[in-house]
């Protein structure tokens, strides 16, 4: 039994493979992952088809998660910009099946290509040189800044008590691995605030209308962090904008 995740229920690992429940996206993630593979971007795991009880097989990828891992330097931030930056260069060839359906939590402000939507540190494994990212049942439709915007919030990361001064050369740093131009420069940090609140609106509706695992995870105080988060780098979008354009 695999655990850390907060949605797939009973994740389990078999040999060099890890199994998941189907859901009605997997057929579209999993046609996600094989184009992945096809154009050779390395970040992703193998998707392996089905067994006999109709589970998602996936490879499992050894390693540490990154949030298990010191915060990142801003060399590593750097690379994980130009990571994110191959990730949707290479998905944006890929053409979804037409019956496809997606499990995005929380409407994006386009949908300009399918996106991971949770680009965070519980989601990349690291090994040596090796970097990849999993878990991508949350995939779909969204926009290059939306899914940047959220790896900033988790890997910088962006929390009250840290200050501008601390978090712009950071959020520079994965900007310019990313290779953002001047437009994208002054609409991330905005897009950050949206994401980020757009987190906390999931946990607090969901805790209203019982909806699972939002309910619980706003109920064992996730919602307070997202709130506070969203409520910090509002207060800074200014400065952190300056930053990204020094």
């Amino acid at each position: 039994m695999l655990t850390g995740g907060n949605v797939a229920d009973s994740v389990v690992r078999v040999g060099s493979t890890v199994r998941k429940p189907g859901t009605p996206a997997t057929p579209a993630v999993e046609a996600l992952l094989e184009h992945l593979a096809e154009v050779g971007f390395p970040a992703a795991p193998r998707t392996l088809g089905r067994d006999e009880l109709g589970r998602h097989v996936l490879e499992f990828v050894p390693g540490s998660l990154a949030d298990t891992l010191p915060p990142m330097t801003t060399s590593e931030l750097r690379r994980l910009g130009r990571l994110i930056r191959d990730f949707h260069d290479a998905v944006e060839g890929f053409r979804p099946p037409a019956d496809a359906q997606w499990d995005v939590v929380i409407p994006p402000d386009r949908q300009d290509l399918v996106c991971h939507h949770d680009l965070a540190p519980w989601n990349l494994v690291r090994d040596g040189d090796r970097w990849v990212f999993i878990d991508w049942d949350a995939a779909g439709p969204g926009s290059r800044l939306w899914d940047l915007g959220y790896a900033a919030n988790g890997f910088l990361p962006l929390n009250p008590g840290s200050s501008p001064d601390v978090d712009g050369p950071r959020l520079r740093a994965l900007a310019d691995g990313y290779d953002l131009d001047e437009r994208q420069r002054q609409e991330l940090p905005a897009l950050i605030v949206a994401h980020t609140r757009g987190m906390y609106t999931l946990l607090h509706t969901s805790s209203l209308t019982g909806k699972q695992p939002w309910a619980r995870l706003y109920a064992e105080g996730h919602g307070d962090h997202w709130r506070s988060s969203a409520d910090y780098i509002d207060e800074h979008v200014e400065a952190l904008k300056a930053a990204l354009l020094a």
